[in-house]
C-alpha cells in the first residue's frame, strides 16, 4: 500500500500538515502512537494552548478559525474588548515573561503590529484542537490511526519504506512530527544541537486533602524557582533549578507535595491527581529540518521551555510552510530548490524561540544577581513601550520571511481587506492556491493550476500576490507587473509545462510499491 506521504505523529503540528498535503492532492496517513486514553491529558487546562496571531491567520487563511473559535477555552475578541469598548476597563490575561505578568491596560495599541489582532488571539485545548484538526484532515482524504505509531523506517533516494505495529507502509516522503523525543529524528540521524536543563516543571490538576492549599493567584518566585496555584482552582505548576527527575515516571501525589515543600514552602495534602505532566527548559534545535526524503516539523525539529506559550504556533507554522511545498515535490510541478526553503524560512524562527526562552530561564534563576535583574526588568515590563514590546513578540505578528522585493508587505502575513466585489480576501484562499489580487483591466498572467486570479482589487490596496500559507511573495502600489511575479514566483504556466511533458493538475504522484 502506497502514500505520497506519511507522518508520524497526530498532535496539531502532523494533523495541520495532513490537512495542507490532502488540500493540494496528496495521499496522506498519519501514524500516532497514543491512542484516547492517553490523548485525555491534553484536554481543559491541562492541555491549554496558545493561539497567537500567525496561527490565528492560518485558520483564517484556511477558513478553520470560527470551529476553533467555538471550541476554545478562551477567546479575545478586539472588536468587544479594544481601546473605547465597553470591556475595555476589565482585567484581563496578556501574557508574562519568565512569570512576569503584563498589564493590558500598559499596552499602546497603536502600535502597528497590533493591525495583525484583528482576528484576535486565544486559549484551546490541544485536544480539542487536535479534534478540529482531524476532522479536516480525514474529510479531506487523510487516513489518521490512533494507537498505531512509527517504529522505524527505511529511506532511499525515491521514497521511504515505513514500520508501523507490524505493517510496512511504502511512502514518498516521511515527515517527522512526532514531538520532541521524535524517532524520525532519531533514525534520520539529524543534529539536534543546543542547551541541557537548569529546571524541572511540574503541571497538574489536583484534588486537594483538606485544608492548605495555595491561594489562586500569580506566578510567585522563591529561593528555589517559582509556583503558581490557578488560573483555576486545583492547578498546580512549579519550576524548580538545579532539579532533574525521570520524565518517563508518573507524577504523583508525593512529588507534588514535596516540590510545593521545596519550592514555595507550603505544606498541603493532595488526594487525587487526575492529570499530571513534567517538563523541562531543554532548549535544542535540528540543524537542518530536512534529510533527503525525511522531513521534520513541530517538537521534532526544536525544543525548548513552554514560557511565553509559542510552541504549538511554531509547529503549525511549520506545517503551514511546508505543507504547500512538499505538495509541490510530490506533484513535482514546483521550482528548483522550493523545498530547501523550507529550512531555510522555518529555521531562523525556532532560533528566535530558542533565544526567548532561554532568556527566560535566565531571568528565572535563584542566584542574587538574576534577582536583581529580575526587579529591573519587572519595573521595565510596567511601562507601556517594554509590555508592548514583550507582547507584539509573543504573538508572533512581526514574524516574516525574507524574500525579494522592496514593498513592506513582502514576506509578511497578507492583510485581510474587504474587496470591490465585497468579498474579503481569505474566502478565496482556502483552497490552498496561490492568490493574486489584481485590476481587471491589467494585464493577466497565463493559467496556473495552482493561481487563483481576483481582479476585484480595491483603490488603495496594493497588488498582491499571496503564497498558500497566507504570506505575501509580491506585493506593488500598481497591478503592473503582476504577469511577471507570477511567472517568477510560480515558475511555468500549465500550457507550457504540459508543452515540455509536465503534470499539470493535482493528481497525487503515488510511489510504487
Amino acid at each position: 500500500m502506497g502514500y505520497d506521504v506519511v507522518i508520524a505523529g497526530a498532535g496539531p503540528t502532523g494533523l495541520m500538515l495532513a490537512g495542507e498535503l490532502s488540500l493540494a492532492g496528496a495521499s496522506v496517513l498519519v501514524l500516532e502512537e497514543r491512542d484516547g486514553a492517553e490523548r485525555a491529558i491534553m484536554t481543559g487546562a491541562m492541555g491549554a494552548r496558545s493561539v497567537n496571531a500567525p496561527t490565528a491567520h492560518a485558520f483564517h487563511w484556511r477558513g478553520l478559525l470560527p470551529a476553533v473559535r467555538e471550541a476554545a477555552i478562551w477567546w479575545y475578541d478586539p472588536e468587544s474588548a479594544g481601546p473605547g469598548s465597553p470591556d475595555e476597563a476589565k482585567p484581563r490575561f496578556v501574557g508574562h515573561f519568565s512569570g512576569i505578568v503584563i498589564r493590558y491596560d500598559r499596552l499602546d495599541f497603536g502600535h502597528p503590529d497590533f493591525a495583525a489582532h484583528r482576528l484576535g488571539a486565544g486559549v484551546i485545548s490541544q485536544s480539542a484542537l487536535e479534534t478540529v484538526l482531524a476532522e479536516r484532515a480525514t474529510a479531506l482524504g487523510a487516513e489518521v490511526r490512533w494507537g498505531r505509531g512509527l517504529t522505524g523506517f527505511t529511506a532511499s533516494a525515491d521514497g521511504v519504506t515505513v514500520e508501523a505495529g507490524g505493517e510496512t507502509i511504502r511512502a514518498g516522503w516521511l515527515a517527522g512530527c512526532d514531538g520532541g523525543r521524535s524517532r524520525v529524528r532519531k533514525l534520520a540521524g539529524f543534529a539536534f544541537p543546543g542547551a541541557g536543563p537548569e529546571f524541572t516543571g511540574i503541571q497538574a490538576m489536583v484534588e486537594f486533602d483538606g485544608p492548605g492549599a495555595p491561594p489562586v493567584g500569580e506566578w510567585t518566585p522563591t529561593p528555589a524557582g517559582a509556583y503558581v496555584h490557578g488560573p483555576v482552582h486545583g492547578r498546580l505548576h512549579t519550576v524548580e533549578y538545579g532539579r532533574t527527575a525521570d520524565r518517563d515516571r508518573p507524577v504523583t501525589a508525593a512529588e507534588i507535595e514535596d516540590s510545593l515543600r521545596r519550592v514555595a514552602g507550603i505544606e498541603v495534602k493532595i488526594g487525587a491527581v487526575p492529570v499530571a505532566t513534567r517538563y523541562t527548559d531543554t532548549a535544542r534545535q535540528a540543524t537542518e529540518y530536512r534529510r533527503g526524503r525525511v522531513l521534520l516539523a513541530g517538537d521534532a525539529a526544536h525544543v525548548h521551555s513552554p514560557f511565553g506559550g509559542q510552541g504549538m504556533n511554531l509547529g503549525l507554522a511549520d506545517a503551514m510552510n511546508l505543507g504547500w511545498k512538499l505538495a509541490a515535490a510530490v506533484r513535482g510541478d514546483g521550482p528548483p530548490g522550493l523545498l530547501d526553503t523550507y529550512t531555510a524560512e522555518r529555521h531562523p524562527v525556532g532560533d528566535w524561540v530558542q533565544r526567548w526562552t532561554l532568556a527566560q530561564t535566565a531571568l528565572g534563576r535563584t542566584d542574587p544577581a538574576s534577582r536583581a535583574l529580575r526587579e529591573i526588568v519587572t519595573d521595565f515590563l510596567d511601562t507601556g513601550p517594554a509590555a508592548t514590546y514583550v507582547t507584539t513578540r509573543i504573538s508572533g505578528a512581526w514574524q516574516h520571511y525574507d524574500l525579494p522585493g522592496e514593498h513592506p508587505l513582502t514576506g509578511r502575513m497578507a492583510p485581510d481587506v474587504e474587496l470591490a466585489d465585497g468579498t474579503r480576501l481569505a474566502e478565496h484562499a482556502h483552497d490552498g492556491r496561490f492568490l493574486l489580487l489584481t485590476d481587471e483591466n491589467s494585464a493577466q498572467p497565463a493559467a496556473h493550476s495552482r493561481l487563483t486570479v481576483v481582479t476585484a482589487r480595491p483603490p488603495g490596496v496594493p497588488a498582491l500576490l499571496v503564497r498558500p500559507d497566507g504570506y505575501v511573495a509580491w506585493a506593488a502600489d500598481t497591478a503592473d507587473g503582476a504577469d511577471g511575479a507570477v511567472a517568477a514566483v510560480l515558475g511555468p504556466s500549465s500550457s507550457e509545462r504540459a508543452f515540455a511533458g509536465g503534470r499539470d493538475d493535482h493528481r497525487p504522484a503515488r510511489p510504487r510499491g
